[in-house]
């Protein structure tokens, strides 16, 4: 089975302008997303997907694909969608391109969800959480799943509510949700083709209109971990786990999922 990383990258971004191309250890940090993608041993191509010309020029210059998309795409899927509807695969994998620490193992599992289950349109991971700060942090997303592992719903909010003790931090039902998408190629085309949802819009969550659409993602648990780079704090961050020797984020404690 063919399968191909996309990575969407932009060079405007309000909290960091030009962040793919921020210095890491010497490489642009869009190169340690290429890197980190390419040690997927399921990976069959990577492709950086970008609408600037330094990006492009940069993933050039390193010995990467990129591939050039229209400027006025609205979200990260439609900039996916266009680059997917020009490849010849079945899966396409949605890496995020300020994740420099992404695990391979993280996107081998969320890929075998797919090749197990041919009916499977979509497939992402999860993390147990186990900060209670970390529940309450709107900027972390939760998901809450069925018994299959299948998800019911994505909040900000700290989903499950535990109502007999709603002070109490329950691990056993916290999971962050990790933003990597494995996608059926005609579900990522038929999902990029549809229009924004009521509940997409109100949580700032691409993943509510596949949910909101009736398409079925099923979310992998994980003990990996993601480390994503939304401001120069966070760069600093990341900067200080390779300085520690660290090439992924850490991981939960063995045996946790």
């Amino acid at each position: 089975m063919r399968v191909t990383a996309v990575i969407p990258a932009r060079y405007a971004s309000t909290r960091f302008p030009g962040k793919p191309l921020a210095d890491l250890n010497g490489k642009p940090m869009i190169q340690w997303v290429c890197e980190g993608a390419a040690r997927c041993s399921l990976i069959g191509q990577v492709i950086v997907a970008t609408d600037d010309a330094r990006i492009a020029a940069a993933v050039t210059a390193f010995g990467g694909t990129a591939v050039m998309t229209r400027a006025d795409h609205p979200t990260g899927t439609d900039r996916l969608a266009e680059v997917g509807a020009g490849v010849d695969s079945e899966l396409i994998v949605n890496v995020q391109g300020d994740e420099p620490l992404i695990a391979p193992a993280m996107i081998e599992q969320a890929v075998a969800a797919c090749t197990a289950d041919a009916a499977l349109p979509m497939a992402t991971v999860r993390r147990r959480i186990d900060d209670p700060a970390e529940f309450l942090n709107p900027n972390v997303v939760k998901v809450v799943v069925d018994r299959d592992e299948h998800a019911l719903y994505f909040s900000r909010a700290p989903i499950a509510y535990v109502r007999n003790a709603p002070d109490h931090f329950d691990g056993s039902v916290a999971f962050k949700h990790i933003g990597l998408y494995v996608y059926r190629r005609d579900a990522l085309l038929h999902l990029a083709s549809l229009p924004p949802t009521a509940l997409e819009r109100a949580e700032a969550l691409e993943q509510l209109r596949a949910l909101e659409h009736g398409i079925r993602i099923r979310a992998v648990a994980t003990t990996e971990d993601s480390v994503g780079v939304d401001t120069p704090e966070d760069l600093e961050r990341v900067r200080r786990l390779v300085a520690a020797g660290h090439t992924t984020a850490r991981p939960q404690p063995a045996g946790r999922t």
